[in-house]
């Protein structure tokens, strides 16, 4: 066959060529048919080079004691009289000397004669022949040429290093390389599969070789001279550094020394630690150094599996002295080969290099210049040669190699023509456009160069478009400098982002982070977020804040509990976006579940606290739903949730108690308390995990479900107690067996628990039992603490631990009923909050029960014992708020109606009133009315006095007329029987009721009924002999007078009521109080006034004498001293003569 026909690129051969090839066939003789030989595959010029190299100035083992020159020239020779050599013995030197491209021409000849050789086959089939193979012949690797001669120029770094799924020669299908596409699918399946068996037998066989080759990696000669020389050792091989450096790893992290492993780490960067496999393949893993220290005495050798095996040699493979070698003489050859291939692939990466680079300047030029023989040469080495026909890329490239090589234009002609094509390169724009990228790389480069000039230029609605590209070059870029830019214009991207756009920042930070690693994450992103934490607008500082907490994961633990930290505690405490300070809460809660230094604790504690008393309620919602639980987490792995983080909160509140003397600071009170309320799921999460039962809480059958009710709605998902444990599944098996335990086996032996029963409950009862129950705001705080912590424990827990405590101190048995001094805890904030907060827990009938028996218990004992009714009355206010509650306090009411002490009954008659504000109207009808108009023909007159306030109640709220007409009858009955004229008590109350109810009543009522009537007391009121009685009544009436002064008062009433009221009231004030007197004189001449000027007065639409004297901003603070005036008559003189 021709030299010039060979053309090693392309599969199909022309009609020409298959001519010639059937001509040179038939030319050959039979005696060369007979012997097997072919001058054929030797023949072409082009490839000469092996025989040239076979003739090396090195000695190498002959075939059968013929020379290896002279075998070749026998071979070629063809004719003569001398011995002929085979040609599988001329293959068995191709293959011993490596001159495998020769042998594969060999082969590939042999193949289209029909005459296939059994051990090139076998060679050229066995993938780890082909892997382990370089191709090139010892001479060639030392003088670094390639077949041609030519020095080899062309390759890229990836087309060097062999891929391990590279399809060896009898695997391959060229057909299905070509363009045609038009190959069955079954077909691809089947070459497919094959191809995936060959490359796991290379796999395979290359475990074993590396292996073997880092075993034998020092020479046996010197290993003879170690063992003769004891006192010299043996330098440490590879494989026992290695397999040493994992062990010693290992020990290191076993035994907490995490720093040293990190440093020893770094300090091996070539071998991956976390894989055994990485030291050896086909080695087993030795015990841990501990164990090997152990046994070190024992001298055990290590097991190894070992199988029987049994293999052959054919003798007329090897060379002829192959038996009379020395193992030494092995060994040195084998360095050769090592060196030349060392020194071969020095000279490669430096022309690959060099070609890289001339690749991406100028492609046509690289095109012109590289030979084709360097380039089949380098594709041949690196095993691509068939993957480089089948790809149309490549294959346009080496059609365009023939294309340009068969012109004889020199370069500089070349580029000299190309020049007249108008292109611009000199603009920074023409330069990027005109090098297009090759590779991940230099992609990466261009974005980068690139990207800060097309962010500008991007409208301000469609920028968050750009995040993904930014995120991702600058995840890939090589140049740290670079990186920087791209993340400092992602955080800079849009001036104020919004909600949206920030998420889309914060998830491309976090995308971000999974792929760099913690590493580039602190060094890269985290001094982005610090520039920003200043930034003028608060959209910028949100999302740092946020930034902060979603790239806690992926931080080093000890950046997350320093500098994190201490970024979010500083905005924490500076920023004045409550958004801002939000975020921060939240993300602080973030880094709480991931932070694990113990001495961060305090740190942690004084945040909370921080958080707490923020003034937006925003921040203080945030602190609940997320910091407190993550914090309370953290406080249970810690151990400390029992022991430090509750107890220290009860500490504060004992002391806030203590300085409530002189005002109880109900904030701080309310913020403590708070944050105990959001610990309360954690505390029972604690309980169910260290239970006695916990070992046997498994998921078994059917698991009864969670009533809705059983717990109390939880602020955020976090505070939910299944979240906390892990599933609701396995909270229902917890608390069946919860329920269980506390029910039939005790608590012996449950810590915690015990710590809840014997010390938390009492420390609470405590405290409760030294609030002020006039503080409204304290009761329904703590009522809702129990409230919770009740439903969250559980009835059975409510029933047997939190009852029992309260019923030892409250005492309600009528034997500790004492007249003279009283019960006094029964006048504490125990009462209500025992009621609300722990009575109130559960609903069913019983429980209904027990709170009406305790409260009627609670009237009676403090009624008989005359002690004052303000813990009676707040558990009132705080029932009465709920509207379900109205009926079981009527009825409890209703008890003190029929009770047979009178005591009782007008402590009754007294509770309407607080009562009366909330019930519909239809319950006052049907209940309150009845109830009060009852007691109002009591035969004891304080209890009909007791009812004057609930009447006027009821005609402050109430707008049906009949119950109305049915109060001021009753009220009139008062007024107007006989039997009461004399009675003090009951006049001072009618009217002190008169001034609460009248300015807010109907006027009708106040017009014909509240003046008129005060007019007449008035007037009687100057009869009155006893002056205490006289200065009482005259007292009250100013007090109501006062009031009703600022209400619209019609012409007619002012004249015949009003006016004469006064009149009679600065009588007596002339006598028993001269400074009322002179507020009531000028209150009467400014009156009189208006009278007279009754246009400006009907102009103004009202008569408001306070008003009158000095304006509008007058009347406020009129008013306002009105309400705080007393009886001391000096203090209102006082008011107005500062106003003269």
């Amino acid at each position: 066959m021709a030299a010039g026909n060979v053309n090693p690129f392309n599969v199909s051969d022309s009609e020409e060529e298959e001519e010639q090839r059937q001509d040179e066939d038939t030319e050959r003789s039979p005696s060369d048919e007979a012997q097997g030989h072919s001058l054929g595959p030797f023949s072409p010029p082009a490839y000469s080079e092996p025989a040239v190299l076979l003739s090396s100035n090195r000695t190498s083992p002959s075939v059968d004691g013929i020379p290896a020159s002279a075998a070749a020239v026998a071979g070629i020779g063809g004719g003569g009289a001398e011995t002929r050599v085979s040609l599988d013995a001329i293959a068995a030197k191709l293959l011993q000397d490596q001159y495998i491209l020769t042998a594969l021409e060999l082969h590939t000849e042999l193949l289209e004669a029909g005459r296939e050789l059994p051990r090139l086959r076998d060679y050229f089939s066995n993938p780890g022949n082909f892997e382990r193979q370089s191709g090139t012949p010892p001479a060639c690797k030392e003088q670094g040429v390639g077949p041609g001669g030519s020095s080899l120029g062309f390759g890229a770094g990836h087309l060097v290093n062999r891929a391990g799924s590279i399809s060896t020669l009898d695997s391959l299908d060229f057909a299905r390389y070509s363009d045609d596409g038009n190959r069955e699918s079954d077909e691809k399946v089947a070459v497919l599969e094959f191809e995936l068996r060959k490359a796991k037998e290379t796999i395979q066989a290359l475990r074993a070789n590396l292996t073997q080759a880092a075993e034998c990696e020092i020479p046996s000669q010197e290993r003879k001279n170690y063992k003769s020389s004891p006192e010299i050792q043996e330098p440490i091989r590879t494989l026992e550094k290695r397999a040493l450096n994992f062990l010693v790893n290992e020990y290191l992290l076993k035994n907490e020394y995490k720093l040293t492993s990190i440093t020893f780490s770094d300090e091996n960067d070539d071998q991956d630690f976390e894989l055994w496999d990485d030291v050896g393949l086909n080695i087993p893993k030795p015990p841990d150094l501990l164990q090997l220290y152990r046994n070190c005495g024992n001298s055990l050798p290590l097991h190894r599996d070992t199988v029987d095996v049994a293999v052959s040699v054919d003798l007329n493979d090897l060379p002829g002295d192959y038996f009379t070698q020395e193992p030494q003489e092995v060994v040195q050859e084998l360095e050769y080969q090592i060196s030349l291939l060392n020194s071969e692939k020095q000279s490669l990466a430096e022309q690959i290099k060099k070609l890289q680079r001339l690749f991406q300047t100028n492609y046509p030029l690289l095109v012109l210049t590289v030979p084709l023989s360097a380039f089949c040469s380098v594709l041949w080495k690196a095993g691509l040669i068939c993957r480089v026909i089948g790809n149309r890329r490549w294959r346009w490239l080496v059609k365009s190699c023939f294309v340009c090589l068969c012109r004889k234009l020199s370069p500089v002609f070349h580029q000299a023509l190309l020049s007249f094509c108008r292109m611009s390169a000199d603009s920074r724009l023409g330069s990027e456009v005109s090098r297009i990228a090759d590779s991940e790389q230099s992609v990466m480069l261009m974005l980068g160069r690139c990207l800060p000039h097309i962010v500008p230029n991007v409208l301000l609605a469609k920028r968050e478009e750009l995040i993904p590209l930014i995120l991702c070059t600058a995840c890939l870029h090589p140049e740290p400098k670079e990186r920087d830019q791209l993340l400092h214009i992602l955080f800079n991207l849009i001036k104020r982002p919004d909600d949206e756009q920030r998420q889309m920042i914060l998830t491309g930070c976090v995308a971000f982070a999974r792929h760099v690693g913690p590493t580039r994450v602190e060094a890269e992103l985290l001094p982005q977020c610090w520039e920003q934490i200043n930034h003028k607008y608060p959209e910028r500082r949100l999302l740092v804040a946020e930034a902060c907490g979603a790239l806690a994961p992926y931080l080093p633990k000890e950046i997350r509990s320093s500098l994190v930290l201490s970024m979010l505690q500083q905005m924490l405490a500076e920023d004045k976006a409550d958004m801002v300070r939000e975020a921060v809460v939240k993300s602080l809660g973030i880094i709480m579940g991931y932070i694990d230094d113990p001495d961060k604790y305090s740190q942690g504690f004084e945040l909370m606290l921080l958080s707490l008393g923020d003034p937006s309620e925003r921040v203080v919602s945030a602190t609940h739903q997320v910091f407190i639980p993550a914090f309370a987490a953290w406080c249970t792995e810690l151990g400390n949730l029992q022991s430090q983080l509750i107890p220290s909160l009860l500490t504060r509140i004992e002391k806030l108690l203590k300085q409530g003397e002189y005002g109880l600071d109900e904030h701080k009170l309310h913020m403590y308390l708070s944050a105990l309320q959001s610990l309360i799921p954690s505390l029972f999460a604690v309980l169910l995990q260290n239970a006695p039962f916990t070992s046997r809480a498994k998921l078994q059958g059917d698991v009864p479900p969670i009533e809705v009710t059983r717990f109390p709605r939880p602020v955020s998902p976090l505070q939910d107690v299944a979240t906390i444990v892990g599933s609701r599944e396995q909270l229902a098996v917890l608390l069946q067996l919860y329920d269980h335990q506390l029910q039939h086996e005790g608590t012996t032996g449950w810590d915690s628990l015990l710590w809840v029963v014997n010390q938390f409950l009492p420390q609470l009862i405590d405290i409760v039992g030294r609030i002020n129950v006039a503080s409204s705001t304290c009761v329904h705080e703590f009522s809702r603490f129990f409230w919770r912590l009740c439903r969250t424990f559980g009835k059975i827990f409510t029933n047997t631990k939190v009852k029992p405590q309260f019923q030892e101190i409250l005492r309600l048995s009528e034997e500790n009923v004492d007249a003279s001094a009283g019960n006094d805890i029964l006048t504490k904030a125990t009462v209500p909050i025992y009621a609300t907060g722990v009575l109130t827990c559960y609903n069913q009938e019983e429980d209904r029960k027990l709170l009406i028996g305790f409260l009627e218990d609670v009237m009676t004992t403090l009624s008989l014992s005359h002690a004052p009714l303000d813990s009676l009355k707040a558990s009132f206010v705080e029932l009465g708020a709920n509207p379900a509650y109205h009926e079981l306090l009527l009825t409890v009411l209703w008890y003190g109606v029929v009770h047979t002490s009178a005591l009782v009954r007008c402590t009754a008659a007294r509770m309407f009133e607080l009562l009366v504000k909330g019930v519909n109207e239809t319950l006052v009808a049907q209940r309150v009315v009845p109830a009060l108009i009852t007691l109002s023909s009591d035969p004891e007159i304080s209890v009909r006095i007791s009812t004057i306030p609930a009447f006027g109640t009821i005609m402050e709220t109430v707008t049906q007329k009949e119950l109305l007409e049915r109060v001021k009858m009753q009220l009139a009955s008062f007024l107007e029987d006989p039997q009461y004229q004399d009675q003090h008590s009951l006049h001072m109350e009618i009217i002190k009721t008169f001034g609460r109810v009248g300015p807010n009543a109907e006027p009708r009522f106040r017009d014909e009924f509240v003046l008129p009537h005060l007019h007449k007391l008035a007037l009687c009121n100057n009869q009155q002999t006893v002056e205490s009685k006289r200065i009482d009544i005259a007292t009250q009436l100013f007090e109501a007078y006062s009031a009703l002064s600022c209400c619209f008062i019609s012409e007619e009433l002012m004249v015949n009521h009003f006016l004469p009221g006064l009149r009679c009231l600065r009588t007596d004030m002339e006598q028993l109080s001269p400074e009322h007197e002179v507020i009531l004189s000028s209150m009467i001449k400014e009156c009189e006034i208006k009278m007279e000027n009754k246009g400006i007065g009907e102009a103004q639409g009202s008569i408001s004498i306070a008003a009158s004297l000095v304006g509008e901003d007058a009347k406020t603070k009129f008013l306002s001293k009105m309400g705080q005036l007393t009886t001391s008559g000096a203090m209102l003189a006082n008011v107005f003569q500062r106003k003269k």
